[in-house]
Formats: structure tokens, C-alpha cells, sequence
């Protein structure tokens, strides 16, 4: 496990551009494990710091994005009902590197090809920082969640199951 910059993605030199402290953590991850939950646990981070970025699609708004636990579900009514749908789903994977620019298991809420709305669960908001992708597989970015939500423009919402 490595850690600072050895790896410069293009989250970090936004976040960089906008004056947004944060940290990097390297981690090695194998293609049969891409999950939040592996990276937390290679980390050696609890689940509830660390957040995966998922993209949605509302029956009414289009496309949206939820960061959420690595060990949580996201609740797809919660989702639709905060987004101002009436239903969500979560888009095929092979949709993510086009509509996003990232691939599974390096989605980042920061950076993405298009801005969209951008909820991030609640559990988040009272925390001093968590944890997300930063745009690359085995690559995380550590931050205030409240610096995060100011600079994509999320608001925090109840998300999960």
C-alpha cells in the first residue's frame, strides 16, 4: 500500500484547482473484487467512512448520482423520492464509462463527463471526512464531506435501506 500521489488523477487536480484539502490512499484490488467493502478493509477503514458512487436513472429527472456506505443497499425508493422521481434504477455497468467517463470500481462523484444531481447519504454529514473513488480503481481520495457536498453540489440525504 502506498501512500500520497503517487498516482495523479484527474479528481485530484480538480480538487486541487479548487483549493480542497484531502489525502490519497493507494490500495491493490483484483478485477474479482472491486468493492467498497474490499478497499475499506485493505485500507483499514470502517465501511461507514468509505462511499461508493452510483448512478441512477429516474423515471422523470434522467440521470442522477448517490454516494452511500460501501456496506450499505441503496434504497431505490428513498433515491426516487429525493431525486423528484417517482422511480429509480441503477444504470448497467455498461453505461457508466460513457454517460460518467469512469469505469466499475473507479466512479468518483467529482469530475464526472456531465454534472448531475448528486445526493450523498446523511451518515456522512457529521463526519469529520470519508472516503471516495479518485476516478481510478485502487485509487481513493479522503475529504470533508462537507467541502465535498459544497463543491459538486450534493445535498445530504437518507439513502439506504
Amino acid at each position: 500500500m502506498k501512500d500520497k500521489e503517487k498516482t495523479k488523477t484527474n479528481v485530484m487536480r480538480l480538487l486541487d484547482k479548487a483549493k480542497i484539502a484531502y489525502d490519497t490512499k493507494e490500495y491493490e484490488y483484483s478485477e474479482e473484487d472491486l468493492s467498497g467493502v474490499h478497499a475499506a478493509e485493505v485500507l483499514g477503514f470502517p465501511c461507514d467512512m468509505v462511499y461508493k458512487t452510483l448512478v441512477l436513472r429516474g423515471d422523470k429527472t434522467g440521470y442522477f448520482v448517490c454516494c452511500i456506505p460501501v456496506d450499505r443497499e441503496i434504497d431505490l425508493k428513498k433515491a426516487a423520492k429525493v431525486s423528484g422521481n417517482k422511480s429509480a434504477e441503477l444504470i448497467h455497468v455498461k453505461e457508466l464509462l460513457p454517460l460518467t467517463g469512469y469505469v466499475r470500481g473507479g466512479c468518483s462523484p467529482i469530475g464526472m463527463k456531465k454534472r448531475f444531481d448528486t445526493y450523498i447519504d446523511e451518515s456522512a454529514e457529521d463526519k469529520e471526512r470519508i472516503s471516495v473513488s479518485a476516478g481510478q480503481r485502487g485509487v481513493q481520495v479522503l475529504l470533508s464531506p462537507g467541502e465535498l457536498a459544497a463543491y459538486i453540489g450534493a445535498e445530504f440525504k437518507e439513502l439506504v435501506q
